[in-house]
């Protein structure tokens, strides 16, 4: 999918690749004034997950944002690729996006009432070598939830609710759920814009 949009700031020539399908992602290059194209990677997420066993929520993200970028990369030489995921902790415990509508309900009795951790990963890539990698974090305390007001959220959203960690897209419908936020907007829609800008500038893909 071509989104490519021009920017007097790009230097790299041929616009960047997405290896995701995430509207929110989507939007934060739109607006940054970022070329790409938008090229989802299809890459088995639980099995990468299965494989890499007790590790923390860091490494998860980070491992499944490098999955992304190199298999998107494998079928684009000589193109700039950016790989992304997202996984959330609270306490001991790691989760990622929900696999049911019955799983997502209970990962949001879970949260409620309580703060969690959104872990987003970047990973860019360019024939097959890993250029910059980093994770970046955000604080979210969901306020008290009760059963009905869980039930309508899931309603309300549908399977949109399957496609985030947390079962939630803060900017949207998930914005009633939450107490507060610590953290910038774009490492929450799991993107952080502000290290991925610098990067590509410093790659020579963005005027410096």
């Amino acid at each position: 999918m071509s989104e490519a949009h021009s920017s007097s700031f790009w230097r790299a020539g041929a616009p960047l690749i997405l290896a995701s399908k995430s509207a929110g992602r989507r939007q934060a290059l739109a607006q940054a004034g970022v070329p790409f194209e938008s090229l989802p990677a299809d890459v088995d997420e639980r099995a990468i997950e299965s494989r890499m066993g007790d590790v923390g929520a860091d490494a998860i993200a980070a491992a499944l944002a490098r999955a992304k970028t190199l298999a998107v990369g494998a079928a684009a030489p000589g193109r700039l690729v950016l790989g992304a995921d997202q996984a959330a902790s609270c306490g001991e415990r790691i989760f990622g996006k929900p696999e049911t509508m019955e799983n997502a309900a209970g990962l949001l009795r879970f949260l409620s009432g309580r703060r969690h951790r959104l872990h987003s990963a970047i990973a860019l890539s360019r024939d097959g070598v890993i250029l910059y990698e980093t994770v970046a974090h955000a604080d979210l305390t969901l306020r008290p939830l009760s059963d009905a007001f869980i039930d309508a959220y899931l309603e309300a959203m549908g399977e949109t609710a399957l496609t985030s960690a947390g079962a939630y897209q803060v900017e949207g419908l998930g914005a009633h759920l939450f107490d507060s936020v610590a953290g910038d907007h774009w490492t929450i829609m799991g993107l952080p814009m502000l290290p991925l800008l610098d990067a590509l500038r410093r790659l020579g893909a963005l005027m410096a």
